[in-house]
């Protein structure tokens, strides 16, 4: 902090002496002593708030950073998303209109064909033969 010397630092001691006394100079500079430890410990505490504000700032900026590129990143997904969704969605709905047509169409036809009486179906039942042929019916 202050560029005092050995020497300065001597010549002070003697002032000190001379002007407190032998008796409570030893007093006087423990207290000093104390009191220059306090200050150094509250220019620390001071230091290291101020270091605590810096990174809290940086962390905040960061903090920023990230929920802006996960913002990004979502939207980005979302448009996507929709972009494939609207992609599958054109052709089913083409496919689903078709089959509407064609099942409306099938309902008009039913409508307009005449009624048919169901014919029966030939039995598919094996002949009874006899021996030399003889076909005989049951």
């Amino acid at each position: 902090m202050f560029d005092i010397g050995f020497s300065e630092l001597l010549v002070i001691g003697i002032v000190a002496l001379v002007v407190i006394g032998p008796e409570k100079l030893p007093k006087v500079a423990r207290t000093l002593g104390h009191l220059l430890g306090r200050a150094q410990r509250y220019v620390n505490d001071v230091k290291s708030d101020i270091n605590r504000e810096i990174q809290l700032d940086e962390l905040k900026k960061l903090q920023s950073q990230v929920t802006e590129s996960a913002r990004s990143l979502e939207e980005s997904v979302r448009k996507e998303y929709d972009s494939a969704r609207s992609a599958v969605a054109a052709p089913v709905e083409s496919v689903q209109a078709a089959v509407g047509d064609l099942q409306s169409t099938l309902n008009e036809s039913l409508a307009v064909a005449p009624a048919v009486t169901p014919v029966p179906l030939p039995s598919t039942a094996p002949l009874a033969s006899g021996p030399a042929g003889d076909n005989k019916t049951a």
